[in-house]
């Protein structure tokens, strides 16, 4: 029965290398992904906003030992072109994974509790074990999900997203009792599901080739810009993203942080259910495409498709995002699509941006993009200084907004110079995407601004959805030709 369903499906998807790996990640994964937005809802009126800051600071920390969990040699997992330097790469990742481990679980032992006391939320401290378990679990993951990558197992990866979700929302849903470590723990128990399955094939190439350490050395030399570089750069992003979290918790309060947290988790979730399947793809085809010669078109391909679907959810943010999230999360987190509303322009400018930042690894170019990571860290800590002194927190969320994305704005325009795109096709893409959002939402818009009396509001939404939804077929259907 199985079989019967599962041949249809694959001949729907297409046929073209890049599409087709995109389609399979993010087909696998969009099912969960949506479960997750739909138990959102029900995940806010379980817990409170104070309970979801506590969510946000242990994120954060998380995120933070999570993006040097390997090194950042993970990355380079799939430029080898032999297997058996791949794997010895492989073998190093995980290496500094347990070391990175190692060093969390030293912190939460003996600085655990000022920790939490420092960062404004003491009530996190028992829950503080946590971190160390999901450093393993976490960077383990990275590694062997870019193993995945280089194999073009996409259907594999697909799997784990699904298992990772439905973990992460079952026990969420089932620990609310606990209060705020109920979301802990589903955050914990998440990250580690999925990792076995995809870790058996990368742990036996890595037997078959019978790594050694003089191997892994070698490796760690040939592809040391990435620690040097990558690791800098990518702690420096993630640590503008977890600015606002950890710092709103200590110098507002933890409901300024779970506020903040939820407006971003729903904005950056579907982003993430195809930016990040993209940026995968992106990745696996670039470094080919680079080596012949073929970058600039992929680039402006990839973008101008990626313009087309965040345009309309951006679009309705920046319109009704407080009612909308009054609606669907219940009216205290009416504050969230405040937020939400002047995250819009950064978030997508992120999406359509952030699959491009691999363009830094493959063209190895990992100083300029430690550069620009600084400068985009810089303004974000100026922006929230700024919103700190004046004692308002609307103020520093739309001064971070606006501030990343202008940073994110020069990004852009770098890429169409380094892969000699020039800076009208991209533009032109943005334009013409700006033309179809607000043409397939004029209803809702008109709805909005004019209130007239032929239409209800949520009429008007409706209506906005079913005729994106069209588009977005359309859009996914020229993916096949």
């Amino acid at each position: 029965m199985l079989n019967r369903l599962v041949i249809p499906a694959r001949r729907l998807l297409p046929t073209h290398a890049f599409a087709r790996g995109v389609s399979v990640l993010v087909g696998g994964t969009a099912g969960a992904q949506l479960l997750a937005i739909a138990a959102a809802p029900l995940l806010t009126r379980l817990y409170t906003p104070e309970d979801f800051g506590l969510l946000a600071v242990y994120g954060g920390l998380l995120a933070l030992f999570t993006v040097v969990a390997s090194g950042r040699y993970q990355l380079a997992i799939p430029l080898p072109e032999t297997e058996r330097e791949a794997a010895e790469v492989l073998a190093l990742s995980l290496a500094v994974v347990a070391f990175t481990t190692l060093v969390a679980l030293l912190l939460v032992l003996l600085g655990g509790r000022a920790l939490a006391e420092a960062l404004g939320v003491p009530s996190l401290s028992p829950w503080l074990w946590l971190l160390p378990l999901g450093v393993a679990f976490a960077g383990s993951y990275q590694a062997v999900s870019h193993w995945a990558v280089r194999t073009r197992a996409f259907a594999a990866l697909a799997s784990t997203r699904i298992k990772q979700s439905l973990a992460l929302l079952a026990i969420q849903l089932a620990a609310s009792p606990l209060g705020g470590g109920g979301l802990l723990l589903g955050h914990a128990a998440g990250q580690g599901s999925g990792t076995l399955t995809l870790a058996r094939p990368a742990l036996r190439a890595v037997g078959e080739h019978r790594v050694t350490a003089a191997g892994a050395w070698a490796a760690a030399r040939r592809y040391r810009k990435f620690p040097l570089f990558s690791s800098w750069s990518g702690l420096f992003n993630t640590l503008g993203k977890q600015l606002p979290p950890l710092l709103f918790a200590a110098l507002f309060s933890p409901v300024a942080a779970g506020l903040y947290a939820l407006a971003h988790r729903v904005l950056a979730m579907p982003m993430t259910l195809i930016g990040e399947a993209v940026g995968k793809v992106f990745f696996s085809s670039a470094a080919e495409a680079h080596r012949r010669g073929e970058l600039g078109p992929l680039v402006a391909k990839v973008h101008a498709t990626l313009a087309q679907v965040a345009m309309p959810p951006a679009i309705v943010l920046m319109a009704i995002g407080p009612d909308l999230f009054a609606l669907v999360f219940g009216e205290r987190w009416r504050e969230a699509g405040e937020f939400a509303r002047w995250m819009a322009p950064w978030l997508y400018l992120v999406f359509i941006t952030s699959p491009l930042s691999h363009l830094f690894s493959v063209m190895e170019r990992q100083g300029q993009g430690l550069a620009f990571q600084a400068l985009l860290l810089g303004v974000r800590v100026a922006a929230i200084a700024i919103g700190a002194a004046l004692d308002d927190l609307l103020l520093t969320v739309a001064l971070f907004s606006l501030g990343s994305a202008a940073c994110w704005v020069g990004f852009l325009v770098w890429i169409a110079h380094l892969t000699a795109n020039p800076p009208q096709i991209l533009a032109t893409a943005t334009l013409t995407a700006l033309g179809w959002g607000l043409a397939l939402l004029s209803p809702l818009l008109a709805v909005e601004w004019l209130a007239p009396v032929w239409l209800p509001w949520n009429a008007a939404l409706l209506l906005g959805a079913v005729l994106v939804g069209l588009r977005y077929f359309f859009l996914f259907r020229r993916a096949y030709q």
